[in-house]
């Protein structure tokens, strides 16, 4: 007999060769059910969110730091968050970080980042807008009909946060943002809890991470009317410092959080740049067939947590089955 997840291959093709029939409903929170979203922040804003996503197209947007010349798997499981919300009729906001690359998130990290310098940076950078921008035109050409739909997909927009911070000043964004923050709060996030109580510590500049990242949102929010912030679980800290710098300066306005689930080893270790484990999208540093074979030698348990993570196929029950 066949293994299993040979068995599991027929449905994976089906929902590839169907998704182009399988239009994405517009409230986004339906694809909990299959598992892609692990939470919502604030944990009580179902209702609210279900309202803002039928009621109009919305914003929303998820960051990529430049650490290296490729994006891996784990970016991924975000891409596809964000075409999700592209197929539901959406605008999907791509965030690459000119700026917080050079500082280092230190989520789900045990020592710090090595510093690059500017030049690695905007040759990452370059890397990674390009990788974007072909995933979502190879979804786009591949796996999306505009004829069968009443109107084309949103398009992509990329932003790099090292466009706006260029004009800040120092001391007139610590006098008028950091006023905003509370260290009580920035303290008890719990990529902060266990980076203080390591032996290494952590540094001021790790530190100061969450505030820009929290900014981007609040810039994101004022230019393009951006109320939605998509991440993986392990950003949830970031997350929530956002909400609340947010919540303290455009008091009248709401925004939201949706974490998804990281994509892990049996072990469960989390995959990527700083593992040393990554699965990279860039055919040259991990070919089509090694990428292939990553999903393949997945243990059976996984196949149908997969199949709901990285397909499209929204048939009836939301199960790609």
């Amino acid at each position: 007999m066949l293994p299993l997840r040979w068995s599991l291959l027929k449905p994976l093709r089906d929902g590839l060769r169907h998704s182009r029939r399988h239009l994405s409903q517009k409230n986004l929170l339906e694809l909990t059910d299959r598992g892609f979203f692990q939470g919502i922040f604030p944990d009580t804003a179902a209702p609210k969110m279900k309202q803002l996503f039928t009621s109009g197209q919305q914003s929303i947007y998820a960051g990529f730091d430049p650490t290296a010349d490729s994006l891996h798997v784990g970016n991924l499981l975000v891409i596809m968050g964000l075409i999700h919300c592209q197929r539901a009729g959406h605008r999907p906001i791509a965030l690459v970080g000119g700026a917080t690359g050079l500082i280092g998130d230190p989520s789900g990290r045990k020592t710090e980042r090595n510093q690059l310098g500017e030049s690695v940076i905007d040759t990452n950078l370059k890397a990674i807008e390009a990788q974007l921008r072909r995933v979502f035109e190879n979804h786009e050409n591949c796996l999306w009909d505009t004829s069968k739909h009443k109107s084309p997909l949103a398009p992509l927009t990329i932003v790099n946060n090292a466009d706006w911070y260029a004009d800040l000043q120092l001391i007139d964004f610590v006098a008028n943002m950091g006023r905003h923050f509370r260290m009580g709060s920035m303290l008890s996030r719990s990529s902060v809890q266990s980076r203080l109580e390591s032996e290494d510590g952590m540094s001021f500049t790790e530190f100061t991470y969450q505030i820009f990242q929290a900014y981007d949102w609040l810039h994101l929010l004022r230019r393009h009317n951006c109320c939605f912030q998509m991440g993986g679980s392990d950003q949830t800290g970031n997350l929530m410092t956002g909400h609340e710098l947010i919540s303290r300066v455009e008091r009248k306005r709401e925004v939201f959080g949706l974490t998804l689930p990281l994509v892990t080893t049996e072990e469960g270790d989390k995959f990527g740049k700083s593992a040393g484990n990554a699965v990279w999208l860039d055919g040259n540093k991990t070919s089509p067939f090694a990428l292939y074979q990553f999903f393949l030698r997945m243990p059976d348990s996984e196949v149908e947590k997969l199949l709901k993570l990285f397909t499209f196929n929204r048939s009836a029950h939301t199960s790609p089955f």
